[in-house]
């Protein structure tokens, strides 16, 4: 049955263009290409995240409790009504991140978001469903922005338990709240910026200790609808 479930830590860098292509230099010795990065080219993610009317998910967030989720719907490109698409929740205690995700049709996705029908993909995987419409249910959840970015994803080499996704393009909108519909928006990140997230269950490699620590790279708590949140509040003022 198709189905994702992940727990593991996540943790976040801003690289300058001259980071990254430092990275990408040594990267073919540690770990191999996500197949959707085609020729070394980037591949594009679309997002509808999910909140109440006056955004009490991430508005929570970024207060940084212990405990905090998300649930988004997710594809990879502009989907078609008919085509297969990702409902996600994402919830994170302290470091550790649990994620969960179910396939859906796009237009059957759409049509639960609005009456509370269940889809009726034959993949649906019941249990995920049922832990996300409770989340949907309880907080009264609906469509409130389309986050878009074009991604590089890498998996070290014979050990799948460590990944590196490295995105820019990072575009976001509150209107237009369609996965069908054509990236585009207000850019989140400046011209010559990455954002990279580290994943792993446990200890991050050495070598990719050390790159950090030659390129002089910290982490960051930056989150895409954290940020997108932030700007769309210092424009309504």
């Amino acid at each position: 049955m198709a189905i994702e479930v992940f727990n593991r830590k996540e943790i976040k860098y801003l690289l300058s263009n001259e980071d990254k292509e430092a990275l990408l230099s040594i990267i073919d010795q540690h770990m191999d290409s996500d197949p959707f990065n085609k020729d070394g080219q980037t591949y594009s993610i679309c997002n509808l995240y999910l909140d109440t009317i006056n955004d009490e998910l991430i508005v929570r967030s970024l207060e940084k409790p212990a405990f905090k989720e998300k649930i988004r719907l997710r594809s990879y490109g502009q989907a078609g009504l008919n085509d297969t698409v990702y409902l996600e929740s994402k919830k994170k205690f302290n470091s550790l991140v649990n994620k969960r995700r179910t396939p859906v049709i796009l237009k059957d996705a759409y049509a639960y978001f609005k009456d509370g029908k269940k889809p009726e993909n034959s993949n649906l995987n019941e249990q995920v469903f049922k832990e996300i419409d409770y989340i949907m249910k309880f907080y009264n959840l609906q469509p409130k922005v389309f986050i878009s970015y074009d991604r590089l994803a890498f998996f070290e080499k014979n050990n799948s338990d460590f990944r590196l996704t490295i995105d820019k393009n990072i575009q976001t909108r509150r209107t237009d709240l369609g996965l069908e519909l054509p990236a585009g928006g207000t850019q989140l990140l400046p011209p010559g910026t990455w954002l990279m997230e580290a994943k792993a269950f446990k200890a991050f490699p050495l070598w990719f200790v050390q790159f950090l620590s030659s390129r002089k790279i910290f982490n960051t708590s930056f989150s895409k609808y954290g940020a997108e949140y932030k700007l769309y509040k210092q424009e309504e003022h």
